[in-house]
């Protein structure tokens, strides 16, 4: 068993762990900056093949914030990564690990994992998690779809119906028609992802505050206000990626 374990303990209690600063890199706030430029470490990690087997056990490091499933937080802390690409996986751990994507939350976890193989085994096992039934809920109010009660609020056929018409208008080309992304140009998938946290992180990149972002994006979502970053999250959280959907759970027997 890794000594990783030991590690998740230690900082899900709060005890203070010595662990050095994350390192910075020029973002796009820089003249010179490129997106997705290749090199270094994340290229390393690509070009191996990973082995989801041994990710298994890097994947425990991630998995006290993500949960074992890759399921995420519904309040949006931390996305849903099961049925991720493992080239999305690769670039935004290589990405923090380097300081060109801040997460000071996540980099003394990233850092644990000790070279580009293990990245890309980690990334390898994250893919083939099946795709949790229950997720991504639009959620007006923080903190209510935690609720056993909860319901959707009353503008949810609203909220989607015009984030539809959004998305399909300009986010459609990137992500695709069922918010599968594309591995192959490191687009996500956002399908089902938690919906405070495609509207954290959208809000992040109009706002020029998540420092790896695509410039292609932001020139195309710098335009949009609150108010429709609320209805294109809606929209993208109710989507279903056709894929490895895991199995419902059996009903209890009355």
């Amino acid at each position: 068993m890794k000594a990783s374990l030991l590690l998740i303990s230690l900082l899900t209690a709060g005890i203070a762990f010595a662990a050095p600063p994350a390192p910075k890199s020029e973002g796009i706030e820089g003249k010179d900056y490129k997106w997705n430029a290749q090199g270094g470490e994340k290229s390393e990690a690509l070009n191996k093949k990973g082995d989801a087997k041994a990710g298994e056990e890097g994947y425990e490091t991630c998995g006290a914030c993500h949960l074992p499933s890759g399921a995420g937080r519904p309040d949006g802390t931390f996305p849903q990564l099961a049925g991720q690409h493992t080239t999305v996986l690769i670039k935004q751990m290589a990405d923090i690990r380097a300081g060109l994507r801040d997460n000071p939350t996540m980099y003394p976890f990233a850092a644990t994992l000790t070279d580009a193989q293990e990245l890309a085994n980690v990334a390898a096992y994250i893919e083939k998690l099946c795709i949790p039934l229950d997720h991504g809920h639009y959620d007006s109010k923080p903190g209510d779809n935690m609720d056993k009660n909860w319901k959707a609020p009353a503008d949810t056929d609203k909220r989607i119906a015009d984030g539809k018409a959004l998305y399909e208008k300009e986010c459609l080309e990137c992500h695709g028609k069922n918010g599968e992304g594309n591995k192959e140009k490191f687009y996500p998938v956002i399908a089902g992802q938690h919906y405070k946290y495609l509207l954290r992180q959208m809000t992040e990149i109009r706002n020029g505050h998540r420092r790896n972002a695509n410039p292609d994006m932001v020139k195309i979502i710098k335009k949009y206000t609150d108010d429709q970053l609320i209805s294109i999250s809606a929209y993208q959280a109710s989507l279903v990626m056709p894929g490895n959907m895991c199995k419902p759970k059996a009903g209890k027997k009355k």
